[in-house]
């Protein structure tokens, strides 16, 4: 995202209609709820590096935490992102952007948990 989309997407919030506080609510709940999300992953992956060292190889254990971490910022900055992008449609009467990063998420946890298939089965 440019400087100058950036400026655009802030001004778009101050543009258009104000609309009913329940769904900006909403979306801010809904925005809650992927930060936890991202804190989640964070915590995840401190607790794999933290008790997975006598179980979990750290030839797994390392990458596995890195891949959380990561998801958990991408999850944090795509929830910013969407955040405003459903307040300015809001706003402005459009339909609602898809959720996207539903699918990083989805993608996160199933990794996550094949991989604690297989250090199980291993």
């Amino acid at each position: 995202m440019t400087v100058r989309s950036r400026t655009i997407a802030w001004a778009g919030l101050r543009q258009g209609n104000d609309p009913d506080p329940r769904f900006t609510m909403a979306n801010e709940r809904t925005y809650l709820a992927w930060i936890r999300t991202a804190l989640a992953l964070i915590a995840a992956a401190l607790a794999l590096e933290a008790f997975g060292g006598t179980v979990v190889p750290t030839t797994i254990r390392l990458p596995a935490a890195i891949t959380l971490l990561a998801g958990a910022v991408l999850v944090a900055a795509l929830a910013l992102i969407r955040w405003l992008r459903v307040e300015i449609a809001l706003r402005h009467g459009r339909s609602l952007p898809l959720p996207g990063s539903a699918v990083l998420v989805a993608l996160l946890v199933a990794g996550a948990g094949l991989a604690a298939v297989v250090v199980l089965v291993w």
